[in-house]
């Protein structure tokens, strides 16, 4: 593919998130959340001990990092605000909270940044997990409190909200394969918990519009939700079985979400078969009025990797769950072996043309897009500098048919880099790398450009996406 012209209104950012980068777990009045609940509990599932507590001491470090994302030519930042951090156990605002989040947006803005805020990225906190978390129809009531505190306290501070990070994430990796605290397997009660989030963003996108027409916000102000989308692909002769298998997987991880945003329901086909094979959503008198309020804004795509599925071998799982697709390999996959995912960037391209399709009123942004690598430390030079060709070439790929999606119709508004500058992640703690700035975690978590780094900068100041060539 050829060079290629963004649009001069296209911006580029950073992805963050307050649980992953923040630190100080205990300082300023925050609670536990779940993922400090894991790292007190048991340490050893963490890669190399290392748990939520430094993150990649952002606390300490933000305006030195706003200063380096500037420099880079960027013009935004997303982080979240923590739920555990901004409200104490009784559900109020916890001044210290307050305070830490109403400092580090002066930084942002400071530096020459909009920053966008989600509410929630995993971050339980443990006191509400433990009366139900989002199975509690009052734990999914305590977010839309927390939410219209949030909109109180920042609201002229901050346009661009978003209520959930990844909403199918949680479902899955803690209620479906168990990976995640609390280790649960259990397919029904991780739709009854994708359910309820839903229930929880339609609350929360409801107190956004009444804080709206309080006069809450600055002129301009947004709310979207951001989720990861995985395009679903099959083999190049499908079956019947193949075909259905692509559309409840599709359902379940796309439309479910798309539908919500886009016309306040859920997709009713995904629903009867869910019924059919004897899941039950946790669905109360109401509710479908309460999920009509949750058509947003704009949406944030995260993007990484296609799903390519084919008919399931059984029916059902050992626990007796029921299977909708096995996976399908792809003899032509070109992988990222450091995370086993597929690296396929004309996936960014089908989803954006698919909204054309199917959502043509639907603006949207790359909110996540990024390449995690293992020991990157074989890769530098004699100077120190991490020389990450691979990831320039990453980002280049999925620019130009991000470019190419533009040029075709497709409403795509900016693109954000997760994760700029190395952070903690999740059970893998620092195990793969994805900024284009090193963290150096023997050397006080000190910052160091990676290659690509001055190549973002190029892109981002000039809106011009070279060709391979080029670099």
């Amino acid at each position: 593919m050829q060079e290629m012209r963004l649009p001069d209104d296209f911006f580029f950012g950073a992805a963050m998130s307050g649980p992953q980068t923040e630190g100080a777990w205990a300082q300023g009045g925050k609670l536990e959340n779940l993922w400090d609940t894991w790292s007190n509990e048991s340490l050893d599932d963490f890669h190399n001990r290392v748990g939520s507590y430094g993150g990649n001491d952002f606390t300490r470090r933000h305006d030195e990092d706003f200063a380096l994302l500037k420099d880079m030519g960027l013009d935004s930042v997303r982080t979240s605000i923590q739920w555990s951090r901004l409200l104490d156990r009784d559900g109020a605002v916890n001044p210290e909270g307050e305070a830490y989040y109403h400092r580090l947006f002066a930084s942002a803005h400071a530096a020459g940044l909009e920053v966008f805020v989600n509410l929630y990225h995993f971050d339980m906190p443990t006191y509400l997990f433990r009366r139900g978390g989002w199975a509690s129809r009052d734990v999914v009531e305590a977010y839309a409190d927390y939410a219209a505190k949030a909109f109180r306290a920042f609201g002229k501070e901050i346009s661009c909200w978003f209520t959930f990070n990844e909403p199918i994430v949680e479902p899955e990796m803690r209620y479906t394969v168990g990976e995640w605290y609390p280790f649960a397997k259990d397919f029904s009660l991780a739709r009854a918990i994708q359910y309820n989030i839903c229930i929880a963003h339609s609350l929360a996108v409801r107190e956004f519009r009444i804080a709206r027409s309080e006069g809450v916000f600055a002129d301009g102000a947004r709310i979207g939700l951001i989720n990861c989308f995985t395009p679903p692909y099959t083999r190049e002769d499908p079956s019947a079985e193949d075909l259905e298998a692509v559309r409840m997987t599709d359902g379940i991880a796309n439309r479910w979400w798309l539908d919500l945003v886009t016309k306040g329901e859920l997709p009713q086909d995904v629903l009867e078969t869910l019924a059919s094979r004897g899941v039950r959503l946790p669905i109360r008198p109401g509710d479908e009025q309460i999920l009509r309020q949750g058509t947003v804004d704009w949406l944030g795509c995260n993007y990484y990797h296609p799903e390519r599925v084919q008919a399931p071998a059984a029916d059902t799982d050992a626990n007796g769950d029921p299977i909708f697709a096995d996976p399908y390999v792809w003899p032509d996959a070109v992988m990222n072996e450091s995370r086993g995912w597929e690296v396929f960037p004309q996936g960014i391209y089908d989803f954006g043309m698919m909204l054309h399709r199917d959502y043509p009123e639907l603006e949207f942004f790359v909110s996540e897009n990024g390449m995690g690598i293992e020991r990157e430390e074989q890769f530098k030079d004699a100077s120190g500098q991490v020389q990450d060709g691979y990831r320039i070439d990453f980002i280049r790929d999925h620019l130009l048919w991000v470019a190419k999606a533009i040029a075709d119709g497709a409403k795509c508004r900016g693109y954000h880099y997760w994760a700029v500058i190395d952070n903690w992640s999740w059970k893998n703690a620092f195990k793969n790398r994805y900024g284009l700035v090193e963290v150096d975690l023997s050397d006080g978590y000190s910052r160091r450009p990676k290659k690509s780094a001055s190549w973002m900068r190029q892109v981002a100041t000039t809106h011009v996406v070279p060709n391979k060539e080029e670099n």
